[in-house]
């Protein structure tokens, strides 16, 4: 048995000793409907749930943006990690050992795993290099920062606080415990100077690791000890293991919170010590964005812990209409948004240190939903005693009022706008009526961004996808069913119709198999849409099937004729021309028979 052949029996083991409804419904909750369970879709925002899991033949399928897979894609999409990666988790999951493999694609993968355990093995030792610093006696600078800021060595020790001494003992320390010049800089925690010297990318700085959810060290933030041109703050650039946009900090602290019990929601700062300063006060629930503006992935990953996200920036936050419409990102992925008002030029630190845990505490008491913060920021905008500040204050606080969600919040909106402009409520709703525009309805947008396919109108795709949809879920009625005699015009359609018949010859067709074959997101999407509620199963579903049978046949022998008489043209001899001529009468007749003797 080869490498290859034992890892693809292994796979199967991996997916039948994880149950997918188990493994699904570790990460969300699932509602059982007879022998399907359903769920809100983890991959995009809705209030009803669309997101399906078929146990029987292990794979989900969302109805809203057609996210499909097998128990590996959820966890590679959810956890959001590669497929050895998810792999590696499933395994451990269920006490398997990950065997070795060798198909090429694999062999990358595994090339990628092994680079990638590389440097996250380097920035591990680096950390251990910093945190050795801060307690060699070498960094007073640093620790007397740390004690200026308050920041306990408990704490400190919790968040793994180090030291960058200079800027060549870590490349220098690296370098002699094996790692190469080029895997210093791949990983981020070295860089090299104009003149090729290899250097610490944060030297001199104060060090706060920044791990990610898996546990691992992925990059560094580095605060300077003294004023300088250069950034006060500075990250690790991205890497391999690092991606701004996909982390939050100290989200591997929350994840052990979890574990503890549910976590009623996340606290959301910007920078680091706003967290770690918040954390120490007691409030272990907290993250941080790291200055970036908020992204869909920093989103999906919050929603994992909790559905009610705080916003707690600082004091100027409610004037930075950019972060304001980033927040809108977090709404959009399902996310209960609530921004907590701080003092005017204080940020949450400053609040802890100067007001400690119960003036935090209030402020976080005082957290208002996402829509009244951005009245509140528009109201922050404007003089509304100047009449045409007013003016503009009323039309801007009224393009908010249109996101309201029900009858009731507009109404209790418009009536704060009134009591701030002096402007009747009646005259507010006239104008918040004729300054609404018809509804359009968007379509559902799938996960990559793209547009979403539309329905192909003919009715050959619309057979060729009830048909394989029958036979892959083997319903009874598709047992006698020769795939083999159907040409399907569809590229995917031929690899799902293949999938299909290689299976039955080994007498084990499970749909959740062929996500390994294809991309889930094209047209094998559109193939499960008929997977669930009385489609394949209804009392008129046999005789549909043969209906749809009979449509893609006569497009079968419609074509086999075309392509007959191009070969009739180009024939060089009699004979061959009889031939053909002898095909396209066998065509014709078997035609004219499934067209009830018409043509």
């Amino acid at each position: 048995m080869t490498r290859s052949t034992a890892f693809e029996e292994f796979k199967q083991q991996l997916k039948e000793k994880n149950d997918i409804v188990e493994v699904i419904g570790s990460y969300i909750k699932l509602e059982r409907r007879g022998y399907q369970y359903w769920a809100c879709c983890p991959f995009h925002h809705e209030k009803t749930p669309s997101f399906a899991i078929n146990a029987a033949d292990r794979y989900y399928h969302c109805f809203g943006c057609h996210a499909s897979g097998d128990v590996i894609t959820f966890v590679k999409e959810y956890e959001n990690v590669d497929f050895m990666q998810a792999v590696q988790i499933l395994a451990a999951r269920v006490g398997l050992e990950v065997p070795a493999y060798d198909d090429r694609a694999a062999e990358e993968a595994a090339a990628k795993k092994k680079k990638r355990d590389r440097l996250s093995s380097l920035m591990r030792l680096s950390a251990r290099f910093y945190l050795k610093n801060l307690y060699s006696g070498r960094a007073e600078e640093h620790v007397d920062y740390l004690a200026k800021r308050g920041i306990q060595p408990s704490v400190m020790k919790k968040f793994g606080l180090g030291a960058s001494l200079d800027f060549y003992g870590l490349p220098a320390y690296l370098l002699a415990n094996g790692f190469t010049p080029e895997e210093c800089v791949e990983s981020g925690a070295c860089s090299r100077t104009e003149e090729g010297r290899l250097i610490d990318a944060e030297g001199g700085r104060l060090i706060i690791p920044i791990i990610n959810h898996m546990d691992e060290v992925v990059a560094f933030g580095g605060r300077v000890m003294r004023p300088t041109d250069h950034a006060k703050y500075k990250n690790t650039r991205e890497t391999m293991l690092f991606d701004k946009s996909k982390n939050l900090f100290n989200i591997n602290l929350v994840k052990k919170e979890k574990r503890a019990g549910a976590i009623p929601y996340l606290i959301m700062v910007e920078g680091y010590m706003d967290a770690i300063s918040l954390y120490q006060a007691g409030f272990h629930n907290v993250v941080a964005s790291m200055g970036t503006s908020l992204t869909k992935e920093q989103a999906r990953l919050a929603k994992r812990y909790t559905d009610t996200v705080l916003i707690s920036y600082d004091g100027d936050f409610a004037g930075q209409s950019a972060n304001l419409r980033g927040l809108d990102i977090l709404k959009a992925e399902g996310l209960k948004v609530r921004v907590v008002p701080m003092p005017e030029g204080m940020d949450p630190d400053d609040v802890v240190r100067r007001q400690g845990t119960e003036g935090y505490r209030k402020c976080l008491d005082a957290a208002m939903p996402l829509i009244d913060f951005r009245i509140l920021a528009v109201q922050r905008k404007y003089h509304v005693n100047d009449p045409y500040e007013k003016r503009d204050f009323v039309r801007e606080a009224l393009t908010v009022i249109r996101d309201a969600e029900s009858a009731a919040e507009r109404e209790e909106l418009l009536a704060r706008i009134s009591e701030i402009s002096g402007i009747s409520r009646q005259a507010l709703e006239h104008d918040l009526e004729q300054g609404a525009a018809k509804p359009v309805k968007q379509p559902d947008v799938p996960r990559d961004g793209s547009l979403p396919k539309r329905d192909a109108s003919d009715g050959e795709t619309r057979a060729a996808r009830f048909v394989l949809a029958a036979c892959l879920l083997s319903k009874p009625y598709t047992l006698d069913c020769d795939l083999g005699e159907r040409e399907f015009t569809n590229d995917e359609h031929r690899v799902i119709a293949g999938y299909i018949m290689n299976g039955r010859k080994t007498g084990r067709v499970h749909a959740g198999g062929i996500f390994e074959l294809m991309d889930p997101d094209g047209e094998l999407a559109e193939v499960l849409n008929l997977d669930y509620g009385d489609n394949l199963d209804g009392e008129n579903a046999e005789r549909y099937f043969a209906d749809c049978l009979a449509v893609i046949d006569r497009k079968t022998l419609t074509d086999r004729i075309a392509k007959e008489r191009e070969r009739y043209t180009a024939a060089q001899t009699d004979g061959e021309r009889l031939e053909i001529l002898r095909r396209i009468d066998e065509y014709t007749k078997k035609l004219k028979k499934q067209s009830g003797g018409k043509i």
